[in-house]
C-alpha cells in the first residue's frame, strides 16, 4: 500500500502525524511519502521535501516564490507517476494542494482533502472547481458540512485533530516555577506564528507592545516559540531592554498559563481559545498581499477562533491597525478587568463544544484505507 501526503504548514504536520501514525499502526508496511515536516517523519513518513522549504505566506511572496513551487510540483508528478500510491491526502495548504490535485486526478489517483481551505471565507466559487478532483472532503468544523453538501461534494466532519493533543498543561504553580515567574504577577503570552515572514512582520510588533504593557503594568512575558523555527533566530529579535522569556516545545503550556496573549491569527488562536485564555488577534503580511486579500475574503472576522465561537469575541488588529500602541491598548483593557477576561473566558467556552469528539485521526486513517 502508498500513500502520498502533503502538508505545507506546522499545523499540517502536527495534524498529519497522528494520520500517519494511525497508518503506520494498521497497516506496518504502508509506504508513506511526501511533503511534511519532523512530526511527520518522526512518526514514519519519508519526506521528500520538508514544510520549511515551502513555508510561504501572502500572495505577492507565493508569486515569487512561483518557480521553487512548479519544480517541487515536477518532482512530486514524476512520483505520482512512477509510485503510483493508492491515495493522495492532501492537508490543508490551498494554493499549492487544489492546484496539485488536478494533476494527480490525471492519473486517476484517489483523493482525499484533510482540513477545508477556508474556501467560505475566501472563494467560494471554488467549489465547484474541487468536485472534479476531490474524492472526500475531511472536515473539522461542523458549520463546513453544508457548504460542501450544496456542491454536491463527498463530506463528513472528523472532529478537530487538536483535541488528540491538546491535554491539560502545567498547573500555574508548576509553570512558574519551571520559567522562574512570579504566581502572583500577571504572564503575557506571545505568539507570533511558525513562519519567518511571520515573524519579521509581526514580532517585533508584539515585542514593542510588550515593552509598554511592562512599564505599565508590570508583566511578565512568555514567547511561544514554534517547534519548526530556529530558536536563535526568534531569540535574535529580543533587545536586552525587555525581560522575555522564550519558551520553545511548551506552547500549550504558555497559552494555558498566560493571562492575557497575542496571537498570530490562524490555528494558535484556536489552540488559545481552547484554553479560553483571553486574547489579542493579531495579522500583518506585505501591502500588496493585503490588498488583494481585502479584495477576496468574503466574511467579517479573519481571527479562526471568532468564526468558530461565531461572533467576535476577542479583537483582531489587521495591518496598519497592528501596532505596539493598539496591541498594548486592547491587552491592557484585559489585563486591568477581571470581569472582562471572564466574560472572554466564557465566551470562548464554546470553542470546545464545536470541535467535536477526540479521535479525528483514527477516522482519517479508516478513510484512506476504504480508499486503498
Amino acid at each position: 500500500m502508498r500513500v502520498m501526503m502533503i502538508a505545507g504548514e506546522a499545523s499540517g504536520d502536527l495534524h498529519g502525524s497522528g494520520v500517519v501514525r494511525e497508518l503506520k499502526r494498521r497497516v506496518p508496511e504502508c509506504e508513506i511519502t511526501g511533503i511534511g515536516g519532523d512530526k511527520m517523519q518522526a512518526a514514519g513518513m519519508d519526506l521528500v521535501y520538508h514544510i520549511r522549504e515551502l513555508s510561504v505566506m501572502g500572495f505577492v511572496e507565493v508569486i515569487q516564490h512561483l518557480p521553487l513551487l512548479k519544480s517541487v510540483e515536477r518532482t512530486l508528478e514524476a512520483l505520482l507517476k512512477y509510485r503510483k500510491p493508492d491515495v493522495l491526502v492532501l492537508i490543508d495548504y490551498p494554493g499549492f494542494n487544489l492546484r496539485f490535485a488536478r494533476s494527480a486526478r490525471k492519473h486517476g489517483i484517489k483523493i482525499v482533502y484533510y482540513i477545508s481551505p477556508q474556501v467560505w471565507a475566501w472563494n467560494p466559487g471554488r467549489l465547484r472547481k474541487m468536485k472534479d478532483v476531490i474524492d472526500k472532503m475531511l472536515v473539522v468544523f461542523p458549520f463546513e458540512v453544508d457548504i460542501y453538501r450544496r456542491e454536491g461534494i463527498a463530506v463528513e466532519f472528523v472532529g478537530h485533530p487538536l483535541l488528540e493533543v491538546l491535554g491539560e498543561p502545567q498547573g500555574r504553580a508548576e509553570f512558574c516555577k519551571r520559567y522562574g515567574f512570579d504566581e502572583n504577577k500577571r504572564i503575557l503570552g506571545l505568539f507570533p506564528g511558525s513562519r519567518r515572514q511571520e515573524l519579521e512582520s509581526i514580532f517585533p510588533v508584539m515585542l514593542g507592545a510588550a515593552r509598554m504593557l511592562k512599564n505599565r503594568n508590570d508583566v511578565q512575558v512568555a514567547v511561544g516559540v514554534s517547534s519548526v523555527l530556529d530558536f536563535d533566530f526568534v531569540k535574535s529579535f529580543v533587545r536586552d531592554d525587555l525581560s522575555v522569556q522564550l519558551i520553545q516545545s511548551a506552547t500549550h503550556d504558555v497559552m494555558k498559563n498566560s493571562d492575557v496573549a497575542l496571537v498570530t491569527s490562524g490555528t494558535a488562536t484556536l489552540e488559545t481559545g481552547y484554553y479560553r485564555t483571553p486574547m489579542v488577534v493579531v495579522y500583518r503580511t506585505s501591502v500588496l498581499s493585503y490588498l488583494v486579500s481585502k479584495l477576496l475574503i468574503r466574511i467579517k472576522n479573519i481571527g479562526l477562533v471568532n468564526i468558530v465561537a461565531g461572533e467576535t469575541v476577542v479583537p483582531e488588529l489587521v495591518q496598519s491597525s497592528a501596532t505596539p500602541q493598539r496591541l498594548a491598548s486592547e491587552a491592557l483593557k484585559m489585563l486591568e478587568s477581571e470581569r472582562l477576561r471572564e466574560d472572554i473566558a466564557r465566551k470562548l467556552g464554546a470553542i470546545r463544544e464545536r470541535m467535536g469528539t477526540p479521535g479525528a485521526s483514527r477516522r482519517v486513517a479508516e478513510t484512506i484505507l476504504s480508499f486503498a
